[in-house]
């Protein structure tokens, strides 16, 4: 495993913590206004000219910081894809610290894993897009072994992304789902049939929370130009979204 960077303290990255975030490097996903395109893949990563975190020297860290800290997250890229991730865990978790993790959700036996083996206290899981149109949101299509829907839609990834919110919402953790609404990429009746395929899953009360998009540091440098939702309209879709999951919230946002 490659960590990528460190915040050392964060009052915001995990909920009713005082924690730090550590970001590992590599991603399956591709998702053009991703604003971490440095820690998508190592040649990205190489080329950005940062330095990794030495696990030594993470470790170390958290040696001397156990006291203040009450939790680590681990966020990405995606960190799922490294199979040392329960090792990390584990070594956290020894250290008497709580841990959260970030994830896109594309590999469900990978947290199974971490729940059951009791790795992991918070998860939150980035739902990208409404299910019919993810394969656009995330800009990658996952062999399904040729099998796609009329519109290209991949259905194994999809299977998966169903597959990792429902072991999630009935893992007994702490958990929220998230969107980040991103202009050209969604619009309200997107975001509404995101919730409407949520509430298949998972039922009308799971943790939502929609996020705009910041036009920083994106994979894609037309997304730069991108300007984000403004307030008022974010509240009209999280007014819509609220019909249908009740505990929807905005973040980031005066409601």
């Amino acid at each position: 495993m490659i960590l990528g960077g460190l915040q050392k303290t964060t009052l915001i990255d995990f909920p009713g913590r005082v924690a730090c975030t550590v970001f590992t490097v590599g991603c399956n996903f591709r998702c053009p206004f991703c604003h971490n395109k440095d820690l998508l893949a190592q040649g990205l990563f190489k080329k950005s000219g940062i330095k990794p975190i030495p696990e030594d020297y993470f470790f170390e860290f958290l040696e001397k910081r156990k006291k203040i800290l009450d939790g680590v997250c681990i966020t990405g890229g995606e960190p799922t894809i490294w199979k040392d991730l329960p090792h990390l865990c584990q070594k956290i978790k020894d250290l008497g610290l709580e841990v959260k993790l970030d994830s896109n959700g594309s590999n469900p036996k990978v947290l199974k894993n971490l729940i059951d083996k009791k790795l992991i206290d918070f998860i939150a899981m980035d739902v990208k897009s409404s299910f019919d149109e993810y394969s656009r949101a995330i800009n990658v299509k996952i062999s399904a072994k040729g099998r796609s829907s009329p519109g290209g839609q991949n259905l194994k990834l999809i299977k998966s992304i169903k597959k990792s919110i429902k072991i999630i919402s009935s893992s007994g953790l702490e958990y929220e789902f998230r969107t980040t609404v991103v202009p050209g990429i969604h619009d309200k009746k997107t975001i509404v049939n995101l919730a409407k395929d949520l509430k298949k899953v998972i039922g009308k009360n799971g943790n939502y929370y929609l996020q705009s998009f910041r036009p920083q540091n994106c994979l894609d440098p037309k997304y730069l130009q991108i300007k984000p939702f403004n307030d008022s309209q974010m509240k009209k879709i999280i007014l819509a979204v609220k019909k249908i999951l009740p505990k929807a919230r905005l973040r980031g946002n005066s409601e």
